[in-house]
Formats: C-alpha cells, sequence, structure tokens
C-alpha cells in the first residue's frame, strides 16, 4: 500500500483512518497491505492525537476566569460516544 500523506485537517484525518479500520477489519488485504494500512494507522493515529494535544493546549490558554480574566485551567475532554480506545475492548486480542 502507498505511503499518503497526513490529511491536512483533524476531520480527514479520522475519515482516512476510520477508513483503513473498515479495511483492515474486512479481512481482504494481503498481508503486506495489510501492513502497510496498519503503518498508515499508526501514523495517522499519532498525528491525530497530536493535534487533539495542541487544541487542548490552547483552549487552557483561552478559558476565561469568573472576573473575566483569562486562566489556565486544566481541560478534560468528554469521552467520545463509541471510543473503545485503551477501554479493554475484549473483542481485539492482538
Amino acid at each position: 500500500m502507498a505511503e499518503q500523506e497526513a490529511p491536512q485537517d483533524f476531520a480527514a484525518t479520522l475519515a482516512r483512518l476510520e477508513g483503513l479500520v473498515t479495511q483492515l477489519e474486512a479481512g481482504d488485504m494481503s498481508l503486506e497491505a495489510s501492513l502497510g494500512a496498519f503503518e498508515e494507522g499508526v501514523r495517522l493515529a499519532r498525528e491525530a492525537q497530536r493535534r487533539l494535544d495542541d487544541a487542548e493546549l490552547r483552549l487552557q490558554a483561552l478559558v476565561e476566569g469568573p472576573d473575566g480574566t483569562l486562566v489556565s485551567t486544566a481541560f478534560e475532554a468528554p469521552e467520545m460516544p463509541g471510543s473503545s480506545v485503551g477501554a479493554g475492548d475484549e473483542e481485539n486480542d492482538w
């Protein structure tokens, strides 16, 4: 599978990653193609995490306090529906 450049925005990165997961789950790819897709998926997942980390830092810098001044607070992202990353998904025993 040819290496592709990371999409320019988060939504495109996530969509490409979801497409790769769908292809891998179908099980119709050769070993070489599967490895290529997996490697690309790892790169995309890291890129998506980097973008989320950057967004978190930007949000921390922009939060306003009760008196209208900007304050830095910890940001906790809500759990995304359908997300099973790190949730002990027994279905994927790799």
